[in-house]
Formats: C-alpha cells, structure tokens, sequence
C-alpha cells in the first residue's frame, strides 16, 4: 500500500497509525495532484508503475455567497477536486487497461448528485468528478476495469472544522447584507447541527471504502450515509426538478426550526445508541 501526501513533512500522524506496517505494507510518498511533474515522480518510482486500486481523495473545500469567492479561488479548487482526479486516472487507466485489470476509487460526495445552498463550486466541482466518472465507466467495463464513487455526507474531520472557522471570519462585504445573514446566521448555525447529528467519522468511510474495494462486483456509486439516501431519491422521482427545489426551499426559510428540532433529536438518539454499544462491547458482545 502506497498513502500519498503533498507535504510528507506532515506524515508524523500516519506513520504513527502505521505503526510496525509502516516501511513493510506501506509506504509515504510525496505526490500533488494538482503537479503532473510529482504524479509521474511519483508513479516512476513503483515497479512497472503498477497500481491495482488507485484511491482519488484529494480535495479542498468552499462555502459562502457566490459573490464573495473570488474566481483564482474557484479556479484553485477545480484545480484540485476535479483536474486532481482527471490528472491522476490519465497516469493509472493506460497500464489498467493493458492488464485487463484495475479498480479506480473516487471519494466524491453527496453534493455531486445534490447540490446544497451556499455550496455552489464546490457542488460543481463533485458533479464534475460524478459526470467524468460516469462517462468513463462504460469505457473502462470493456478493459475490465471498475470505477467506484463513494458519496459521504458531512464527515467530521479538521477539514471541515477549519473550513467553517474561516468562513465565520471572512468578510461578507461583497454581497448584500440579507444574504449575508442568511450565510452567517441561518446556513452556518444548520451546518453546525447537520454536522454534530447526521456527521460520519474519517474511519466510517474508511470502513465504506474498504467495502466498495473488496466486493465481488464493486458498486458504481456508494452513499455512505443512509440519511442521505430519501434526499437523492427524491430529486429523481420528480425530473423537472420542482419537488426537490422546493423541499429545499422551505427546509432552509420556513421550517428550519423544525430542522433543527429533528437533527437535535437524532443527535440524542444517536449518542444512546453509542452508549448502548460500548455498555455491550465492555459486557463481551460484538
């Protein structure tokens, strides 16, 4: 197993998990997607540039009015959440498709099949990745070769922290002030509840991961978070896009008390049924 890292000089933290796999099942290598000159570094440096399971899980984030995103920071995100992953697959599916072998795995997420307020790039950036995905997997069927994405919701990590921290710092000034308080005091204080009620783990979707890799016949798209699933379906049961719109709409500006009440709710309930597994795994129960 070879982890990736722009900077290895941040690795202490895996080689850490790694512990004694570390330099015998695994290897850190220094690789940037958004740098073709450090990809190849990177793929000349394993024998034959052989890779059975290329796992794509670079990615940046960005929320916030339209107005307030300046276009180099549009541009740097596309960069990396979507030419990342086209840079990366243009280096594997040859030799993939020369072996007749080969599974490409792609993080993506629910906001490539949904788009959600205020998320705009970034919910185009993960359709992106969910439209160059789709488009390639018939293609890669015929080499034998099989692409996955797996579709997290809200995933509690320093990403995310740090990502909504910077965004109650910047400076709205550059849109209007309703919008502005729609950002600040409607979709930051629900993003939080979201997050702390229906957020999965880094090791959830680790755990998802692994699933998609080792089934027999790996799924085309995985959603991680069963929460999300009504969300999807819904969009598809109405093509004109209305139902789905106008759900959004009156969860977002007319019901977002009742919102709220619901995620607070799931959040206890979730937190007894973790005290309920740990009090089993103490008594002896799996």
């Amino acid at each position: 197993v070879i982890a990736t890292m722009r900077n290895v000089g941040r690795s202490e933290a895996l080689a850490a998990a790694a512990g004694p796999a570390l330099g015998r099942t695994l290897e850190i290598k220094q690789l940037d997607v958004c740098d073709e000159g450090s990809i190849h570094a990177c793929l000349d440096s394993i024998p034959g540039r052989h890779v059975d399971i290329l796992v794509s899980n670079a990615g940046v984030g960005m929320a916030g009015p339209l107005e307030c995103q300046s276009l180099a920071a549009m541009q740097s995100l596309m960069d990396t959440n979507f030419f990342g992953l086209v840079r990366l697959v243009k280096e594997v599916l040859p030799d993939m498709k020369r072996r007749r072998g080969g599974h490409i795995v792609v993080i993506s997420s629910i906001m490539g099949l949904q788009g959600i307020v205020f998320n705009d790039i970034y919910s185009a950036s993960k359709f992106a990745v969910e439209g160059f995905c789709e488009s390639l997997v018939v293609q890669a069927l015929r080499f034998n070769v099989a692409i996955s994405l797996v579709e997290p919701g809200p995933v509690m990590t320093e990403f995310e922290t740090k990502l909504y921290e910077e965004a109650e710092r910047a400076d709205y000034s550059r849109t209007d002030p309703e919008t502005a308080e729609i950002f600040t005091k409607l979709y930051l204080r629900n993003s939080r509840d979201v997050f702390t009620s229906l957020g999965q783990t880094p090791e959830d979707i680790a755990e998802h991961t692994l699933r998609v890799i080792e089934a027999a016949r790996p799924p085309f798209r995985h959603q991680t978070n069963v929460a999300y699933t009504p969300m999807a379906a819904l969009k598809h049961a109405d093509p004109s896009g209305a139902l789905i719109t106008d759900a959004f709409y009156k969860l977002v500006f007319k019901y977002d008390a009742v919102l709220r009440f619901g995620l607070r709710a799931i959040r206890l309930l979730r937190w007894k049924a973790q005290k309920v597994k740990a009090g089993a795994r103490l008594l002896g129960f799996k």
